[in-house]
């Protein structure tokens, strides 16, 4: 090398204390690249660092340096592309000799040897479309399974209910989950008794007493005598139209349609007018029918709290129990009572089957003996879980769930839901093995008790309440998703709104080539409340989980065969486009699980909830100079949805200007959208007296219907209007407001009450 640097040396007329020393070095983007120091014999001027204008020597002529820096410059460039290429080609005769089945190479590709840095091979990177297009191609061939419901009934607790949760457990563990449990409960359940219910007509031309092998679950068990009033579909203003008929109530019993609100609240509006028997029949079929009429959701014995080992806690009983009997009959017996009741008009929306009969709303003389003999009975489900664990935060879940039990074969009312579930879970364990890797954990739910008011699924909310409102972000609920295939309707939380949007614009539908969702700007609107008997409206209202619910149907009447024991594979399989509608259906939910799981970003729209509040403060302010009577403002209300707003609008900047690829950060930020929710519930109502809290999705005076309600008796009946009441409701209103938009500030030194 001495002997090198002397020819560069004397080649380009310079002294022996200048030289060019090159030095290989390999940085940590594995690149080699050669670096040139020009330095002094000791490498340094006076304070170590180097000075490549130190030592001139002799003056040459000027036209000589120039060539003999141009000759440096291109033997330079010669050097260095030389070692380049070796380095380069050295690298290409390894990955050469060590490819294909060559077993000779030993650890070479995976153990890098000493000075040299290994590069692990980076993973493919799975965009929406890519996650999408996979998704598809694993639901392609899924179709319902006639063959998983045999049975004539799968009551819970019964021994055909507990068979096929075991093969659930089966099949969920020959998935590959991550993990695969059951959760036991001991839950009160009413069935019929040994002695069949019965309803008596008594008139002038006889006697007519009809057994009923339908039932009303959870009715009181007592025989009652009164005189039969129609009351069309038994809502609250079929009852005022009564009413204004002048057509008591009291002392009755009411004989209404299913169909539009659930029993139970046909029944509680019944009975607040004092009436002492209700029956139910459905018109689309001569079928019997079976339902509950409790009030709420999960074991009403068991409030608030969950049931689990029921020997521990002191008897309790729900307020939203019936004091009334129930009874569903046949639509024959329906019409053989209507047409023993005197002659009179009917409201057009009332008529039904009575279109061409012009039947009374009210019969004198004409008695109905009603005779329930329920029973409670004590009995022990299972739900049965499996979980797909997240890569980056597992202790965040999405739960999708389907009730398993049902009164007959169950086909459309949990059947379908039980074999999406599965299709699901088989389907995205599947994908890992392509690459993908959920962010957060997906959990499916099989539910038992479903059919006596989402009984299983509240009890497990009930159990796990402390930690679930912090961990599971939403809940997809697939009961009864395929009733038809003509039309499709959801109900969700708002913060799902965004979701939904998003996958009704790429799922089709049944019938046509286009999006569920056609550009709609109003489609929102249409979102329908969530049924009392849903087992989503307990995560929601009682959890504060953001939660949705869809169906494909055909019309307004329903599925006929819904809650009867024709509601069979045979029946529903008789429809058209059923199978097309279960594939869209799988998609919707498949598409929602995915996009809430795979972004850094919790697809949750927590903006959504400003329409809302927007909403009901454009309600309560027709109400303003009513109020400065009784000296009340709205401005405290005002500046709490005002605050709401800001908060919002402050998060959303957060997320705009954030590294989301910061998992802290993001993980900071997802918190606080999962608090939104929550914070809906009021904090001053008990959750075993008012267990669904949340101030709009709720029921009990704490919600904002409730407040609206009392207010409107302001201008309807101001009697009944109670001021230190309405006082109560508005403060209360007001602060849960305000602790919603306090929770989603983030920290207390982000929070400016102005109180």
């Amino acid at each position: 090398m001495d002997h090198a640097r002397s020819a560069i040396s004397n080649l380009f007329g310079g002294g022996p204390l200048s030289y060019t020393r090159f030095s290989l070095t390999r940085h940590m983007d594995g690149d080699s690249h050669v670096e040139m120091k020009l330095s002094e014999e000791e490498e340094g001027g006076e304070n170590g660092v180097t000075n490549v204008h130190a030592h001139v020597t002799k003056p040459r002529n000027r036209s000589r340096n120039i060539w003999c820096k141009i000759a440096a410059a291109s033997l330079l460039f010669l050097i260095g592309f030389l070692i380049g290429y070796l380095s380069y080609r050295g690298r290409m005769q390894a990955t050469s000799t060590c490819s294909g089945e060559n077993k000779a190479c030993g650890n070479i590709a995976t153990t890098p040897s000493p000075g040299d840095e290994y590069i692990e091979p980076a993973e493919p990177v799975l965009y929406w479309n890519d996650l999408k297009t996979m998704l598809s191609s694993k639901l392609k061939a899924v179709d319902i399974d006639p063959d998983s419901r045999t049975s004539s009934s799968y009551e819970a607790g019964s021994d055909e209910d507990e068979s096929l949760a075991d093969s659930i457990h089966s099949r969920l563990t020959n998935f590959k989950l991550d993990k695969v449990w059951s959760d036991e409960h001991y839950v009160t359940l009413q069935v019929p008794g040994s002695s069949p219910n019965k309803v008596t007509i008594e008139s002038s031309t006889g006697i007519t007493t009809v057994p009923q092998t339908g039932y009303v679950a959870y009715s009181a068990s007592a025989t009652v005598t009164g005189e039969p009033v129609y009351a069309n579909y038994g809502q609250a203003e079929d009852f005022q139209e009564l009413k204004a008929k002048k057509i008591s109530i009291n002392g009755s019993v009411v004989l209404v349609r299913a169909g539009k609100i659930s029993f139970a609240e046909k029944v509680a509006n019944a009975e607040g007018l004092n009436a002492v028997g209700v029956l139910i029949y459905q018109e689309s079929a001569d079928l019997s029918l079976f339902g509950h009429a409790h009030l709420g959701t999960g074991d009403p014995f068991t409030p608030g709290f969950p049931s689990f080992n029921h020997t521990q806690f002191p008897p309790a009983k729900s307020s939203g129990l019936p004091r009334i009997p129930v009874q569903t009959i046949s639509a024959a017996v329906a019409e053989n009572l209507l047409s023993k009741m005197n002659v009179e008009d009917l409201p057009e929306a009332w008529r039904g089957m009575l279109k061409y009969r012009m039947r009374s709303l009210s019969s004198a003389g004409l008695q109905v003996k009603l005779e329930v003999n329920n029973q409670m009975v004590e009995r022990r489900i299972h739900n049965i879980f499996g979980v797909i664990q997240g890569f980056d935060e597992p202790d965040r879940y999405v739960v999708i769930g389907a009730q398993r039990d049902s009164w007959g074969p169950g086909a459309a009312k949990a059947g379908v839901g039980t074999s999406m579930l599965l299709e699901l879970a088989k389907a995205i364990s599947s994908m890992k093995t392509s690459g993908f890797k959920p962010k957060r954990s997906i959990v499916f739910a099989s539910w038992s008790a479903g059919e006596f008011g989402a009984v299983g699924a509240t009890e497990w909310l009930e159990g796990y309440s402390a930690s679930l409102h912090s961990k599971a972000f939403a809940y997809i609920n697939l009961d009864a998703a395929v009733l038809g295939s003509r039309k499709f309707k959801v109900s969700a939380s708002p913060m799902l709104y965004k979701v939904l949007k998003q996958t009704m614009m790429e799922v089709k539908p049944p019938l046509n080539e286009e999006g569920l969702y056609s550009g709609d700007s109003e489609w929102a609107r249409r979102i329908v409340p969530f049924p009392l008997d849903n087992a989503a409206l307990p995560f929601l209202a009682y959890a504060g989980i953001p939660a949705v619910s869809f169906s494909f149907y055909d019309n307004e009447d329903g599925y006929p065969y819904l809650g009867t024991k024709e509601d069979s594979w045979k029946n529903l399989l008789s429809m058209s486009n059923i199978k097309e509608a279960f594939h869209a259906a799988i998609e919707v939910a498949g598409q929602m699980t995915i996009r809430m799981t795979y972004d850094h970003a919790l697809y949750l729209d927590y903006e959504q909830y400003n329409q809302e509040l927007l909403n009901f403060i454009m309600k309560i302010s027709q109400y303003r100079q009513a109020m400065k009577g009784m000296n009340l403002t709205l401005q405290w209300l005002y500046t709490a949805r005002g605050d709401f707003s800001r908060a919002t609008g402050a998060l959303e900047r957060d997320f705009r200007n954030a590294d989301l690829n910061n998992r802290i950060l993001s993980r900071l930020m997802n918190d606080r959208v999962m608090k939104v929710e929550y914070n809906f519930l009021s904090p001053y109502v008990s959750p075993k007296d008012v267990p669904l809290r949340h101030i709009i999705f709720g029921s009990g005076s704490h919600t904002l219907s409730a407040l609206l309600d009392h207010l409107s008796l302001l201008r309807t009946n101001p009697s009944a209007f109670n001021a230190d009441l309405f006082k109560n409701q508005l403060a209360l209103t007001t602060w849960t407001i305000q602790g919603a938009a306090n929770a989603l500030s983030g920290d207390i030194w982000n929070i400016d009450n102005e109180f």
